[in-house]
């Protein structure tokens, strides 16, 4: 298939990805003189960051998603493709995609993040993640599926695994998600659903190492968790969630949660592109580059945001996987081609720390700034709305999300409970599922029944 990219006299960069990194860079390289080609799966930038909102019903998918034909229009030397990048080959510097093979005379991988389940096969057949709107979508409608179920069974076992929720992972987006939960569980369901008990329902937040946050500082931290514990939500810190099945999530071998909801938010991998050599693909499957992005040994390949694991004297295992990172690397990038096309040397990559922060509830926040600087409550929880606003691409995003915050503080309601696309969970009795039945049936540990762990209930 050809892609019908016209000819060009220009080099032409190929940038794989339109996230955070990609986007900026392509912005960056507007009036460059190249061909600025980028290739993605789909047809709109998404702004990560507040997914959970979508998945909670604070905001439709489309304030947080914006068409990135209409970004660019109006940048001559920009092209898009919507395509499936199935591998690189360096050796004929050509990508090979779903709709046609396109070549390149540098080819930038910004392909960002997936969810890591660390090996887990139950989880990842079964759990919920939230690494795009699809995802952020189908937990929506399974957690909202779920209680219109609790209301039709008789079996009070049965309703409280469906009306739990366990988030796994303690970073910025397991907290979010399960503050914003926890406030819906105050807030909007009582009035949707009159008839359950809410005082039953538990939120369970499970961080395998010692403190929420992990990255952020100590008073954050500590922030973070009185935050939670006031909304309600039972952490259990320096606890991993083992396997899942059966709508149980074990914790050991023998003790578990009950519970039909299950966020998986431990974790990330780079996402990796195949055709590399395979020393250039390190831990978490990110991409060896050097100081100013390149990868290990292929001269006009290189790769930016959360694929990219750049080492540095500060941060032995990598720069943070965040999306200032990607868009400081993005313009830096965007230089130093230019200085390549020059025929000039390029110029080593520093990352300027702005800070970090996370949202626990309404007028509940944590700033971290440099030089140990941190707030927190109503006036970090405005810093953070502000940011946020900022940075979402289109004035219409900026404005549908101001509307749709102010009509959730004011009102305590979040509107959009809808359940337009319902989802099915993967059925555990598949072949997979199968073999592990095969495993715990030849495992006397796992013969007999395990108890359900024993949590008090919310008042």
């Amino acid at each position: 298939m050809d892609t019908n990219l016209p000819v060009s006299a220009q080099p032409r960069v190929v940038i794989i990805g339109c996230g955070f990194g990609g986007l900026r860079l392509a912005k960056a390289l507007r009036k460059a003189p190249v061909q600025v080609v980028v290739l993605d799966r789909n047809n709109y930038h998404n702004f990560q960051p507040l997914l959970y909102q979508v998945a909670t019903g604070a905001l439709e998918a489309d304030s947080i998603a914006y068409p990135i034909r209409k970004i660019f229009a109006g940048q001559e030397n920009f092209f898009y493709r919507m395509a499936d990048v199935q591998r690189v080959d360096p050796a004929s510097n050509t990508v090979i995609t779903s709709v046609g093979d396109v070549h390149y005379d540098y080819l930038v991988l910004a392909t960002g993040s997936l969810t890591n389940f660390f090996g887990l096969e139950t989880i990842e057949r079964n759990a919920m993640q939230i690494k795009s709107i699809p995802n952020a979508l189908n937990l929506r409608s399974f957690i909202f599926q779920n209680f219109e179920k609790a209301l039709l069974t008789s079996d009070p076992a049965a309703r409280q695994a469906l009306l739990n929720i366990v988030v796994v992972g303690g970073g910025p987006t397991g907290v979010e998600i399960s503050g914003s939960l926890a406030e819906m569980r105050k807030h909007v369901l009582p009035k949707d659903y009159p008839e359950l008990d809410l005082r039953a329902m538990q939120i369970f937040l499970v961080e395998a190492g010692p403190a929420l946050l992990g990255p952020m500082s100590p008073a954050s931290q500590a922030d973070a968790k009185r935050y939670m514990d006031e909304l309600g939500v039972l952490v259990r810190l320096n606890t991993s969630i083992k396997r899942y099945e059966e709508g149980k999530a074990y914790f050991s071998e023998t003790e578990f949660i009950p519970t039909d909801n299950l966020v998986w938010a431990a974790g990330v991998n780079g996402a990796e592109v195949p055709g590399l050599p395979a020393e250039t693909v390190t831990r978490n499957k990110r991409i060896t580059v050097n100081s100013w992005n390149q990868v290990q040994g292929q001269p006009n390949i290189f790769a930016i945001g959360d694929v990219a694991n750049m080492v540095t004297d500060d941060m032995p295992k990598g720069l943070p996987m965040l999306a200032p990172v990607a868009q400081q690397q993005a313009d830096h990038l965007a230089d130093n081609l230019r200085r390549l096309m020059r025929g000039e040397t390029p110029q080593a990559f520093v990352y300027n720390n702005k800070g970090s922060m996370a949202i626990v509830s309404r007028n509940k926040a944590v700033v971290d700034l440099p030089k140990n600087i941190h707030f927190r409550g109503f006036f970090g929880w405005l810093t953070w709305l502000f940011v946020h606003l900022m940075t979402l691409v289109g004035f219409r995003n900026k404005v549908v999300a101001l509307v749709d915050w102010a009509f959730s503080y004011f009102s305590s309601d979040q509107a959009l409970r809808l359940i337009i696309r319902p989802f099915h969970r993967h059925d555990v009795k598949d072949d997979r599922g199968k073999k592990s039945a095969e495993h715990r049936a030849a495992t006397p540990e796992y013969n007999a029944t395990p108890p359900a762990i024993q949590t008090p209930v919310n008042s």
